[in-house]
């Protein structure tokens, strides 16, 4: 088997619908387990740097609220962002293991496979096949219609389409950041922070978070696919090439100055209050942050295996705009 056929298989294997669904299914659990992990190390760091159990205690039950806001808002972002865009959700896993059960018994009726690709067959009505499986089937069945409609092949956004995809990407991003903003003023009621001098704060953090990291990279993706899509090109990895150049101009370089200007015009003068930090300036974990940006071309690649897991780069730009991070 050659690379090119190996990698081809790998493609196929990780866009079984399938292991999509059931990975999507299993989002809250993971994120609650990761959510338990961070909140112990938060916890682990706080005692390191205080005595005072009152403030242990305050800042644990600070941080606890803004994490469980952020992650419970980056989960509910899909269902929110579906209904804003009216874009078609990701199939349940009802409903894919439906369609696979009428699909293969179909085939199975007038094709009368052998017996291994029989095997396989019936374990695709409602398990992930292995690497291995995936591989034999693809060698066994020639059936390329039939292939197709059981693992679609990634289906690239269009041009019509590219502004309802970034829609939906760019609500889906702003739900977990301000879940974290909301959260991180409900933190600080509960916890008798004086709210009018911390807000200004989290709302310029979520601004940063957002604009930097989430929203101007969208558009940034959504101008290199548009100036293909122009010049009619339609190899994927010019394309992807093109959308990762566009985020890298407009998202990364750009996107923190704009964020700031917005910061420095609109929501100082509006609060009237002055922040500690006048300029957010990336950080390492900023630039980290950008895997998202990877993650939005690969969803505008048609690749959906990537998208289940959105909630969790989302919900940490959520999380450091609940705490106020830019102080």
């Amino acid at each position: 088997m050659t690379m090119i056929n190996k990698i081809h298989t790998f493609g196929k294997f990780l866009d079984q619908p399938v292991l999509i669904a059931k990975f999507e299914k299993s989002m809250p659990f993971l994120m609650s387990a990761g959510g338990a992990l961070a909140l112990g190390k938060i916890a682990h760091d706080v005692f390191q740097k205080t005595d005072d159990k009152n403030e242990r205690k305050r800042q644990i039950l600070s941080r606890s609220i803004v994490l469980t806001a952020s992650i419970i808002s980056a989960l509910l972002a899909p269902k929110i962002a579906s209904k804003v865009t009216n874009r078609t959700p990701l199939s349940t896993i009802e409903k894919v293991k439906e369609d696979n059960l009428k699909l293969i018994n179909n085939f199975i009726e007038k094709n009368k496979p052998d017996d291994a690709a029989l095997n396989i067959l019936n374990k695709a009505k409602e398990k992930i096949l292995s690497f291995k499986e995936t591989q034999t089937l693809f060698e066994k069945v020639e059936d390329k219609d039939f292939l197709e409609k059981l693992i679609p092949d990634p289906v690239a956004v269009s041009s019509k389409d590219i502004i309802k995809e970034i829609g939906y990407l760019s609500v889906y991003g702003a739900v977990p950041v301000m879940g974290g903003v909301l959260g991180g003023i409900t933190a600080d009621s509960v916890t008798g922070e004086d709210i009018k001098k911390t807000i200004p704060d989290k709302i310029k953090e979520g601004a940063y978070q957002y604009l930097a990291n989430i929203f101007m990279c969208n558009i940034g993706a959504a101008m290199g696919l548009g100036v293909l899509e122009t010049m009619n090109v339609k190899s994927k990895s010019a394309r992807a090439g093109a959308m990762i150049a566009g985020i890298i101009l407009t998202g990364v370089i750009g996107g923190s100055k704009i964020a700031n200007f917005i910061s420095d015009k609109f929501i100082d003068k509006f609060a009237k209050i002055k922040t500690k930090q006048k300029e957010r300036t990336p950080e390492p974990l900023d630039l980290f942050l950008h895997t998202d940006d990877i993650a939005t071309v690969s969803v505008l690649s048609g690749l959906k295996w990537i998208e289940p897991a959105l909630p969790v780069l989302y919900s940490v730009s959520g999380y450091r705009a609940g705490i106020g991070y830019r102080n």
